[in-house]
């Protein structure tokens, strides 16, 4: 009764055997003294490390469950799976399942056929091959270069998965099922979109024909615990000193922006940063996707929403800022200053809103006030550039610098204070750095933080407020 459901066997191509030739004529040439410094490159393509046996398994696997897919398709009452627990769905598929199987004279072990449970069960409520990555907690990203190539980012490092769609059509139905949930859609006139999963983790995806080789998918986990200070400390992202140093900066409300590359901590700094405002104080945020998790009893959370189809109905980041500074805040968080809310922004901080915070996309505490002047000049506004540098300079008192370096670590990699304006030029003092030693052989980065001699700007400020920090935290450390 099922036959039609059986797939036919393809013809495999008969691959001719091809023997590499070395020609007679090219004799071998001695390595040059340059060449004998190089360490080899290694050209081994990323693979799974599952055997072949256990390819095998999966292939095996993923062929069945594609025909009890459909079958449960036919078979369950859609509708009213949003009626149904989780404990009778599952009962009920795993019925389906078994039914189908003894049907079919197909025999599987007591954990194929649990594993084959679960994944028909995330095809039908969850998204499929990804649900078992975001329930990893040791994951961080999930990066989908096609239905056959899955990354994963753990522990700052990328690996591949051996995990896969069964085909694009298979990796097309699960990205749209996670668009249109969040009322969006993604095609051939619309090719890429970014939208939220139900956990709060960010998803963006582009399909052909602009991805050439498969629809890419990008998913940036969210964080179920939040990192606080104490946490980052004990990882070693910065040290007790400049936590403290940190706490004495937000608590006496000075504007701090967190600079960094993509991927290198910048919303879990600002969200431990976040932990030293006062519980009294009224807090909005204003992201392009909610990943902040203020712990503030007064918060007010905002999120920018794209175009829809027709191109209308777009609020954008900086309509969200202006409508803020009408809501009577303390201070102001946004997730990411990228456009022309960076003008909004400064004045936020200029105008009664002290302690407010951003993050920026810079790769330097100086090259963070270039990006700031660069989006003023995007933005249309024509002014001196000496009249931006100074509503730069009195607007934004601090500067954190977040890395992520070559060994996948994390660390705040410098603490820099703005001081004001010498004549045309914003000046600035670093208080802290990460000093880099050297690499390790398995290339560990060997390096120590340390202050830089420079007593801080805000140091009467910091003692007005109750926050009278020794001197001994801004003296270098010798290693």
């Amino acid at each position: 009764m099922f036959s039609r459901y059986k797939k036919q066997p393809e013809a495999q191509p008969v691959q001719a055997e091809v023997k590499a030739t070395t020609p007679t004529s090219a004799a071998p040439q001695a390595p040059t003294a340059n060449a004998m410094i190089r360490k080899p490159v290694a050209k081994k393509a990323a693979e799974p490390t599952a055997s072949d046996r256990e390819r095998k398994r999966k292939e095996r696997l993923s062929e069945i469950k594609i025909e009890l897919h459909r079958e449960l398709l036919e078979n369950l009452n859609l509708a009213a799976l949003e009626n149904a627990n989780e404990s009778d769905l599952r009962s009920e598929i795993s019925a389906i399942a078994s039914e189908v199987l003894e049907t079919k004279n197909i025999v599987l072990n007591r954990d194929d056929r649990f594993q084959l449970n679960k994944e028909l069960y995330d095809e039908v409520t969850g998204l499929g091959p990804l649900e078992t990555l975001l329930q990893d907690d040791t994951v961080n990203d999930i990066l989908v270069n096609g239905p056959q190539q899955i990354f994963v980012e753990r522990a700052g490092k990328l690996e591949i998965s051996d995990i896969t769609f069964k085909d694009e059509k298979h990796l097309m139905r699960i990205i749209d099922k996670i668009v249109s949930a969040v009322g969006r859609r993604v095609d051939e006139s619309n090719p890429y979109v970014d939208a939220r999963l139900a956990d709060g983790s960010r998803f963006n995806a582009m399909v052909p024909p602009i991805a050439v080789d498969g629809s890419l998918v990008s998913i940036r986990k969210f964080k179920k615990d939040k990192l606080g200070i104490d946490d980052l400390v004990n990882f070693g992202a910065f040290t007790e000193e400049m936590a403290a140093y940190l706490q004495a900066a937000v608590s006496t409300r000075l504007n701090v922006i967190v600079s960094g590359g993509t991927g290198s901590g910048k919303t879990t700094t600002l969200n431990a940063l976040s932990s030293f405002i006062d519980d009294a104080e009224r807090i909005l945020t204003i992201e392009d996707t909610a990943e902040l998790q203020l712990q503030q009893t007064h918060v007010g959370r905002m999120e920018s929403r794209p175009p829809n189809v027709e191109g209308k109905g777009e609020v954008s980041p900086r309509d969200c800022l202006k409508n803020a500074l009408r809501m009577r805040p303390d201070r102001i968080i946004v997730g990411e200053t990228r456009g022309a809310e960076v003008i909004d922004m400064l004045q936020a901080m200029n105008t009664g809103h002290d302690g407010s915070m951003t993050t920026i996309h810079a790769n330097s505490a100086r090259d963070g006030i270039s990006r700031l002047e660069n989006m003023i000049a995007m933005a249309g506004i024509e002014m001196p550039i000496k009249a931006v540098r100074s509503q730069i300079s009195s607007a934004v008192n601090l500067i954190v610098q977040a890395s992520r370096l070559q060994d996948g670590s994390r660390r705040m990699t410098s603490i820099t204070e703005i001081t004001g304006m010498e004549g045309d030029v914003i000046s600035m003092q670093e208080i802290f750095r990460f000093q880099r030693v050297g690499l390790t052989p398995d290339n560990k980065i060997i390096g120590h933080f340390t202050a830089t001699g420079v007593r801080s700007h805000y140091s009467e400020r910091f003692r007005l407020w109750g926050f009278d920090l020794p001197a001994a935290i801004y003296e270098p450390t010798t290693v």
